[in-house]
């Protein structure tokens, strides 16, 4: 398929207008004009790259792509490296953040909460970016914490007694500790994101809301793999999601 076909596909599935980022979404590399290989990742890093130029991919589909606001504009060390990278083997770049976090069936969220079988009943946040449900049934917070990491692999950081009872859950993918106190005003008794910052643990403790961190990049996997497989799905052409082992 062509690139502008499927880069105006993409913008419109995730609806990139409407989103106030602080990265540019969609194509930020522009590499040969015809896909048929696609090669998706949480993050565009090198090792993400690397594997894509020895798989001979004609684009890589990530979460995390290039261009942060505030970032060093200096196109020097890793960036150079990356950049080079992807120019020397004319790979595009596609990268949909909080577009991909958010959409209400292929999205980081959406993705999150099927595998864990999370009842979805409503959202909060800044752009409505949180979501909040039920658990299937009435759970410890140390049983719910055990099911998480064997579903994703990672040991989650609890904040909050494990003998707690959880029946309605909030969640947001990668680094949303920030809403974590809307989540409490939105009623649930836990409330499950990426990562953990310092006030994290006191908002817990204080307002006796429990906190699960289950890793930025273990609970982000989901969304660029449904989408990369909904875009095999429809166009036929190849897609595969590497794996790059993140702790964070």
């Amino acid at each position: 398929m062509e690139r502008t076909e499927l880069q105006r596909y993409l913008d419109r599935l995730l609806e990139v207008e409407r989103f106030k980022d602080y990265c540019p979404n969609g194509l930020q590399v522009e590499g040969r004009a015809s896909i048929q290989r696609v090669v998706c990742g949480v993050t565009a890093s090198q090792a993400l790259l690397d594997a894509a130029v020895a798989r001979g991919a004609d684009a890589v589909l990530v979460h995390h792509g290039y261009f942060w606001r505030g970032e060093d504009a200096c196109v020097t060390g890793m960036r150079r490296r990356r950049l080079a990278t992807l120019l020397a083997n004319d790979i595009n770049l596609f990268a949909y953040h909080l577009p991909l976090d958010a959409h209400p069936e292929l999205g980081n969220n959406a993705q999150l909460g099927k595998l864990l079988g999370w009842l979805e009943e409503g959202r909060f946040g800044d752009q409505s970016l949180g979501w909040s449900g039920r658990v299937p049934q009435p759970v410890r917070l140390g049983s719910l914490a055990s099911d998480i990491a064997a579903r994703l692999g990672r040991e989650p950081l609890i904040l909050g007694d494990p003998e707690r009872v959880v029946e309605r859950v909030g969640w947001c993918t990668g680094g949303a500790q920030s809403y974590f106190e809307q989540a409490i005003a939105s009623g649930v008794d836990c409330f499950v994101s990426g990562e953990a910052s310092e006030p994290t643990n006191h908002l817990a403790r204080e307002s006796g809301v429990a906190y699960l961190g289950v890793g930025h990049h273990a609970s982000e996997r989901y969304g660029v793999q449904a989408l990369g497989a909904h875009l095999a799905e429809v166009f036929g052409i190849d897609v595969e999601f590497v794996e790059v082992p993140n702790p964070v």
